[in-house]
């Protein structure tokens, strides 16, 4: 596909489509305690659209966010589990991610905790994952310049390979220019071999990705991105593979898609990038 590595697309609201209620905090997590079945079917069906890369549910699998149920204490065990079911389901072969979120919630940067709880939270599931047989680690979805720093060093850490994201939030404005390359220099200086924008919307993913376009990037470090498509109304897979072609004329070279699409968009995406 022209040198472009297809990452998969979102667990989270494709559970929902499929009919599964994700109360928060748990979300996706409650598919790995509740419907494991569903949540092999959806990597399944990533799978056979075309992607290279799989995240595994461990988006809310922390003590944080479980620790209203009774799975609290046993939060490590349900991440491996998220793992291994994953693995099960994709092409042998096929590169499994650890999803390393942000520890409140991705559109609230004012509630991200102190450095203190980032350091040590974000360390302790970077080293599950790690265990659970992860191949690379994925930090996503990070709001603030603070947490993606503490993140991608925690999961630099464990020696695995690391791409770390930022999302712009609902209304684009989390980072602004400035924002942008600073988090993208904070990813490469924390050992990240890549830097991606997630769950913005298509239109602010453009604009950022030919924002970081014009300038410089640090030596060695890929770029990438996965938009979320609720924000404008929802996308075809048509008119979303269209936008993610611009993102690879931008320089992305990891390319995915986040909430709102589904197996049909990853399916486009490898079809418009092979042709």
């Amino acid at each position: 596909m022209s040198g472009v590595t297809l990452l998969d697309g979102p667990v989270g609201t494709e559970l929902e489509r499929r009919g599964l209620l994700l109360p928060a905090p748990v979300w996706s997590a409650q598919a790995v305690i509740e419907r494991p079945d569903l949540l092999s079917a959806i990597h399944r069906d990533y799978a056979a659209a075309g992607a290279q890369v799989h995240t595994a549910a461990t988006f809310r699998t922390t003590a944080r966010a479980l620790r209203d149920t009774p799975w609290a204490a046993r939060w490590e065990e349900l991440a491996a589990r998220a793992v291994a079911l994953c693995r099960a389901a994709v092409t042998p072969g096929a590169r499994v991610a650890g999803s390393i979120a942000p520890l409140e919630d991705c559109f609230s940067p004012q509630l991200t905790p102190d450095d203190a709880a980032l350091v040590r939270e974000h360390a302790a599931l970077a080293g599950a994952l790690a265990r659970a047989g992860c191949d690379l680690l994925l930090v996503e979805t990070m709001p603030t310049l603070r947490e993606l720093r503490a993140a991608a060093r925690a999961a630099a850490a464990t020696g695995l390979p690391v791409w770390a994201a930022v999302t712009l939030g609902p209304a684009g404005d989390f980072f602004d220019a400035e924002g942008l390359r600073a988090a993208r220099s904070a990813a490469a200086d924390a050992g990240a071999q890549a830097f991606l924008v997630n769950c913005s919307g298509v239109e602010d993913v453009t604009d950022a990705l030919a924002v970081l376009a014009r300038s410089p990037a640090p030596a060695g470090l890929a770029l990438g991105a996965y938009a979320n498509a609720l924000f404008a109304g929802g996308s075809t897979p048509e008119a979303y593979s269209a936008a993610a072609a611009q993102w690879r004329d931008s320089g992305a070279d990891i390319l995915g898609s986040c909430c709102g699409t589904g197996p049909a968009h990853i399916a486009a995406l490898k079809s418009r990038l092979s042709g």
